[in-house]
């Protein structure tokens, strides 16, 4: 008879002991099927955050459990339930967060204010992600290839930052595959962002984007596939991150990292890995807010006949004037009127 019992997927081993919690199942007793929290979403998130003395760091969030670096180790903690909404808790990596001990255990009991945040809507848009805290810069990743780079993809990363209060350095990735950069990546090198060329193969890029991150954290994101844990590994090998190659067949790649999660390198860099995404929401921007964040736009922006316009019909419109001159970009117009549309209709 067929054996019909469905097969375990294949995962990379994280990096705790086997014997930590590693899945909801094995959540100690006492949680299980506990609702941690589910009646405190009344309450405003940033209304859960203080001004205490923290004594720990978020290395990665799990469910109402959080990895966090404290007294030196890598410690499995219980997340106090005000800190908690169902069966997740408010942090992120890069918390800064207070940890006492918790009967057998120890507790997150206190949650920093953060300074800056990554963030995205959650899976049905009804509350924010955060993808990570406390950190100065995000490396967006980009490739020459495979995945082919999207402006769109890109440009909402930007603005993420930008809302969040973090830097943006651009890093175009996979340089061995095509001598030709795209066409597109001078837009943003016109717009004085820092652009690096790197290439994990040859080497290229890797020492100056050692020197751009040495002293800072950092968040590293973008597609799935452009080599964002493969960068990891070429400023550290000694990390190891397992990496995957992206299909031939639709130049997509597999989601390598599961959760985002914080590392330190050698060389005085902190930085916290991603899941790569295919398209990034963006949280809490209304349609009319996103010339604010294409600052090409916005600057020609002043110019226009009516405070309120939306550079998409109204007439004496400096934007779209600035459009026919060749003065600003058609993908940078393009790339908002994609980004605006999908704010109207709702699907962020």
């Amino acid at each position: 008879m067929k054996d019909r019992r469905r097969k375990k997927k294949r995962v990379r081993k994280r990096d705790w002991s086997p014997n930590d919690v590693d899945t909801h199942a094995h959540l100690p007793r006492r949680l299980s099927g506990v609702d941690v929290g589910l009646d405190a979403e009344a309450v405003e998130i940033e209304a859960r955050f203080e001004d205490i003395d923290p004594n720990g760091v978020v290395v990665s969030p799990y469910g109402v459990l959080a990895f966090v670096e404290f007294q030196g180790n890598e410690q499995l903690c219980r997340v106090a339930e005000r800190l908690c909404i169902g069966r997740s808790s408010i942090l992120a990596p890069g918390d800064h967060v207070r940890v006492e001990p918790c009967e057998d255990d120890f507790c997150v009991t206190g949650v920093k204010h953060r300074k800056s945040k990554l963030s995205r809507p959650a899976t049905k848009g009804q509350r924010e992600q955060l993808i990570a805290a406390n950190v100065d810069l995000l490396v967006c990743v980009v490739a020459v290839a495979q995945p082919r780079f999207k402006v769109g993809v890109l440009d909402r990363f930007l603005i993420a930052a930008d809302m969040g209060g973090i830097a943006p350095v651009i890093v175009m990735n996979k340089t061995d595959l095509r001598e030709q950069r795209p066409d597109q990546i001078r837009v943003y090198e016109d717009l004085d962002l820092p652009v690096l060329h790197t290439s994990c193969v040859t080497g290229e890029g890797i020492e100056h984007l050692r020197q751009q991150l040495r002293g800072a954290v950092s968040v590293v994101a973008g597609q799935s596939g452009v080599g964002k844990s493969s960068l990891i590994n070429a400023l550290d090998p000694d990390l190891e991150i397992v990496t995957q190659e992206v299909s031939d067949f639709n130049e997509k790649g597999r989601h390598t990292t599961s959760v985002s999660r914080l590392y330190h390198l050698a060389g005085g860099i902190d930085i916290i890995d991603t899941p790569g995404i295919r398209q990034l929401g963006l949280w809490d921007l209304l349609p009319e807010e996103v010339a604010l964040y294409f600052p090409d736009i916005a600057g020609f922006a002043l110019d226009c006949k009516f405070s309120d316009c939306s550079h998409i019909h109204e007439p004496a419109c400096a934007v779209r004037e600035a459009l026919e001159s060749g003065a600003l970009a058609q993908v940078r117009y393009d790339s908002y009127r994609r980004i605006r549309d999908s704010l109207e209709s709702g699907s962020r």
